[in-house]
């Protein structure tokens, strides 16, 4: 298998490299100043995978949601200084997507912005995180509340990583999968269908392929708007309730590309239950195949797999601090078909409840 370069088309533009042997094009300029800030575990894994960074000033944090706090950045920050870095300087991240998050968050603020080059690590970071300029760390008032656009100079996606996923780990990555395969239209879905058992199976030749879609997908729509005005918004397709089941679930405790499957679920029935969706059918298919990969159709399929109670009272709370919305009046994603998403609605209020208490 060969590396896979697609260019993402934001001002300036820049690569993503994916593909089984994607790190080996890893090489910093450093001229200016590099540092790296890495998970630590990924790190003793797959450190070996870029010897061209071995010598770097290094940071190495534990991975997970516990990465996106203000301590955290203000630990990446006070490093940055440390390294001698400067506006000119690049900051190379290493590890999935909490990672990413902090990183680029962190180079957005360093003396007012330098540059940042992901290696994402996770299946979930490799198809949506890396990609897209998007960084945050959590407030205790909800997921990703404070953070910055700041586009990447390049992503490095190297698909070996993904062998030694955790099961929960991978689920969480085919999440983000079904969702943007769901905006990318009926063939990008049914392709995805016909690969599962592969996907589910860690096939690297799947997995690399399947990167290579849902980056190109994601890489087009991002282009269109970089800040998420518009049609990028599409993006957040299952989110707005993905976002108040973590909350409600507290931080770390449901992955996050599995909170958006189950989210992706609620979406399309509220889709079908408002009128808005033209094939009745679609969300018994989806969740057909959200099922066949292991992951939640939903919140009562997500609270018997979790164990959790998921209170209606706390998802409500979750919702109402949705960044996308007004305060306590939440947006949602909703399709009209596959392909199709149709932005920034609310819901009815005896709607959201039978949802919520499903």
């Amino acid at each position: 298998m060969t590396t896979t370069c697609i260019e993402v088309a934001t001002d300036p533009a820049y690569p993503v490299y994916i593909g089984p042997a994607a790190l080996d094009a890893l090489v910093p300029n450093r001229a200016q100043g590099v540092a790296l800030l890495a998970d630590e575990r990924v790190w003793d894994l797959y450190g070996d995978l870029v010897p061209t960074l071995a010598d770097l000033p290094r940071l190495l944090v534990p991975g997970g949601e516990g990465a996106k706090t203000i301590a955290r950045l203000e630990e990446a920050l006070d490093f940055c200084t440390q390294a001698d870095l400067s506006r000119a300087s690049t900051l190379v991240t290493f590890g999935g997507g909490t990672i990413g998050d902090l990183g680029g968050l962190c180079a957005s603020l360093f003396k007012r912005g330098m540059a940042v080059v992901h290696a994402p690590t996770t299946l979930l970071a490799q198809v949506d995180a890396s990609v897209g300029g998007k960084t945050a760390i959590n407030l205790r008032g909800g997921k990703n509340l404070a953070g910055t656009f700041h586009q990447p100079s390049a992503v490095y996606c190297d698909t070996r990583t993904l062998a030694s996923l955790p099961a929960e780990e991978s689920a969480s990555g085919l999440g983000e999968v079904v969702k943007t395969a769901l905006l990318g239209g009926e063939d990008s879905l049914a392709r995805l269908e016909e690969r599962a058992g592969d996907l589910l199976a860690g096939d690297p030749e799947a997995l690399a392929t399947t990167v290579a879609e849902m980056v190109a997908i994601k890489a087009q729509i991002v282009a269109s708007d970089p800040t998420e005005r518009g049609p990028r918004r599409a993006l957040n397709l299952g989110h707005t309730f993905a976002h108040a089941i973590e909350h409600a679930a507290g931080y770390g405790r449901v992955p996050h590309g599995v909170a958006v499957a189950a989210g992706l679920g609620l979406a399309l029935r509220a889709s079908r239950e408002s009128g808005l969706l033209g094939d009745p059918a679609l969300p018994g298919r989806v969740d057909a195949l959200l099922h066949l990969l292991g992951l939640p159709g939903g919140l009562r399929d997500l609270r018997e797999r979790q164990g959790l109670a998921l209170e209606p009272r706390a998802l409500r709370a979750g919702l109402a601090h949705d960044k996308k919305g007004a305060v306590a009046r939440p947006e949602f994603v909703l399709l009209r078909a596959v392909g199709e998403p149709q932005l920034g609605l609310t819901l009815d209020a005896a709607l959201l409840d039978s949802l919520l208490a499903e």
